[in-house]
């Protein structure tokens, strides 16, 4: 089953994150040799910043990671969850990206490589979470 990836993972990769770059590294070649790697339009468009255009597709075809846009499903499924977070007394800004990401990841992968900020496992509880940094 393919696997959907957050933008972290691949900014830890693309900027060489003393932290983080050799775990995310591993767990995205681990990922794609168990079945493939996916990214979704909020990721990217997060790191067509970092790259541009041009050097998105090649960075996306050098890892085999394909684009899967996301379903009236998937942003139906993240509009829900951003809903309940916002009961919860969530304030607005920037963790829609982030829900629509988990979104997708929930309806069209098998699983979201992700370092977890508190809100995939709190709000995608169906959502097979996979941190990089517990994946040696």
């Amino acid at each position: 089953m393919e696997t959907a990836v957050d933008t972290s993972v691949l900014l830890d990769v693309l900027l060489a994150d003393p932290q983080h770059a050799a775990n995310s590294e591993a767990a995205l070649r681990k990922a794609a040799s168990e079945g493939g790697l996916i990214v979704c339009e909020v990721v990217l468009a997060e790191v067509v910043p970092v790259l541009g255009t041009a050097s998105v597709q090649e960075f996306l075809s050098d890892w085999r990671i394909v684009f899967r846009p996301s379903s009236e499903e998937s942003a139906s499924l993240a509009g829900r969850m951003f809903h309940r977070y916002l009961e919860r007394g969530g304030k607005r800004g920037r963790v829609v990206p982030d829900f629509l990401i988990a979104g997708h990841a929930q309806i069209h992968a098998g699983g979201l490589l992700a370092r977890d900020r508190g809100y995939y496992r709190d709000y995608f509880e169906k959502l097979n979470l996979i941190d990089p940094s517990r994946t040696s």
